[in-house]
C-alpha cells in the first residue's frame, strides 16, 4: 500500500516542503530510513540523522528549519510525534480493513451478525452466536455456542472463544488466547484423588478491553469471571475462575491471578505477580514485577517483593539485603571487640 507525501499531509493537515508527489509504502526509524520509508523527527538529539536519512518522507515540527541540505522531503506539523502516532492509528485502520467470509469456515444454526463482518478461512461459529458491526475474525478462530460479540471487536488468528461467553464493543484479542476455558477445580477424595467439579459460569468482557497474545481467562464455578471495561491485558496472563478485575486496570505479561481475586480499578501491575485466591486488592494499587500478593491491599497501596510489602520499605531494606555479608562481618568484629 502506497501513499504520497501529498496524502499524507493532507491525513495530518501538515505542509509538504520538497516533492509532494514522493511515495511511501513502510515506516522506519530515522537512523535506519531508507528509499520508499516514511519516518518522523520528534527528540532533538536525532536531529543530526535527518542529514543522512535515505527516508522518502520524514514528518517534523512546523518550527524545524534545516541547516544543511536534506533529500528527504518534509511534512511539517504541529506535533510530530503525535501526528506520527496518528498515522499509525489510521495505517493500522486500514490494514485491518477487512470484510467478507472466507471459505472453508462454518457458520452454525442460530448465528446472527452486523454489517462488515469479516470471517477468515477455517473460522468456526458455533450455534446462537450473536456478533455486531464491523467485527474482524481472523483465521483459525473458534467461537463457542451462544457467544455474544459486541460492535467493532477485533479477534486476530487463532483465538478460541468458548461458549457463553459475552464480550462488549470496541475489544481487542490477540492470536492463542483462550477465553472461557475451565475454571480449575477439583475435590480431593479420601483415596488421594480428585473429581473435577463442573465449570458451568462463564466469561463476561466489557468494552474496551484489549487482551494480548497466548492469555487464558477461565470460565466461573458459577456465575461470572469478569473483565471490566478499559482493562489492559498483556501477554501470557492468568486470570482463573471467578476473578473479577475492575475498569481500566493494567496488567503486565506472565501475571497469575488465582480463583475468586478481586482486583479493583485503575491498578498498574507489573510482569510476573502471582496473587493467591479469594483476595480482594482496592483501587489504584501499584504492584511491582514479580512481587507475591498473599493478602488484600488497601486502596492506592504501592508494594513489592515476595512477599510483598510496601514499596518504599522494600527499597530501604534492599540496600540492606545488599550489604548483609558486611553487616555480618561488622556484627562479628563488634562481638569480638566486646569480648
Amino acid at each position: 500500500m502506497k501513499f504520497t507525501a501529498a496524502q499524507i499531509a493532507g491525513i495530518l493537515e501538515g505542509e509538504v516542503v520538497g516533492n509532494p508527489d514522493a511515495e511511501v509504502f513502510k515506516l522506519s526509524k530515522i537512523e535506519e530510513g531508507t528509499e520508499g520509508s516514511l519516518t518522523f523527527l520528534a527528540n532533538p538529539k536525532y536531529i543530526n540523522y535527518i542529514y543522512s536519512t535515505q527516508a522518502s518522507v520524514t514528518i517534523v515540527n512546523n518550527t524545524f528549519e534545516p541547516e544543511q541540505e536534506i533529500t528527504t522531503t518534509l511534512i511539517k506539523v504541529e506535533d510530530a510525534y503525535k501526528s506520527f502516532s496518528k498515522l499509525l492509528e489510521y495505517y493500522n485502520q486500514v490494514k485491518l480493513m477487512k470484510s467478507g467470509i472466507e471459505q472453508p469456515s462454518v457458520i452454525s444454526d442460530g448465528v446472527t451478525y452486523g454489517s462488515d463482518l469479516y470471517l477468515g478461512s477455517f473460522c468456526y461459529v458455533g450455534k446462537n452466536v450473536i456478533i455486531g458491526n464491523n467485527v474482524k475474525i481472523y483465521p483459525n478462530s473458534f467461537i463457542g455456542d451462544n457467544v455474544t460479540i459486541g460492535d467493532n471487536c477485533v479477534f486476530f488468528a487463532g483465538v478460541r472463544i468458548y461458549s457463553e461467553t459475552v464480550i462488549g464493543n470496541r475489544c481487542t484479542i490477540h492470536s492463542g488466547t483462550i477465553i472461557g476455558s475451565d475454571g480449575f477445580g477439583f475435590a480431593p477424595q479420601e483415596d488421594g484423588t480428585y473429581v473435577k467439579v463442573p465449570q458451568i459460569g462463564n466469561v463476561i468482557i466489557e468494552d474496551d478491553v484489549e487482551i494480548g497474545a497466548c492469555t487464558t481467562v477461565d470460565r466461573a464455578t458459577l456465575g461470572s469471571t469478569i473483565i471490566r471495561k478499559g482493562v489492559k491485558l498483556d501477554n501470557h496472563i492468568q486470570v482463573a475462575h471467578n476473578v473479577e478485575i475492575g475498569e481500566n486496570t493494567v496488567i503486565a505479561a506472565q501475571t497469575g491471578i488465582a480463583g475468586t481475586t478481586k482486583i479493583g480499578k485503575n491498578c498498574l501491575i507489573g510482569g510476573q505477580v502471582g496473587f493467591a485466591g479469594h483476595l480482594v486488592i482496592g483501587d489504584g494499587v501499584k504492584i511491582q514485577a514479580q512481587s507475591g500478593i498473599g493478602k488484600n491491599l488497601e486502596a492506592g497501596e504501592v508494594v513489592q517483593g515476595s512477599p510483598a510489602f510496601n514499596y518504599g520499605d522494600f527499597a530501604k531494606s534492599f540496600v540492606h539485603f545488599r550489604n548483609l555479608p558486611k553487616i555480618v562481618s561488622d556484627l562479628e568484629e563488634l562481638k569480638n571487640t566486646i569480648k
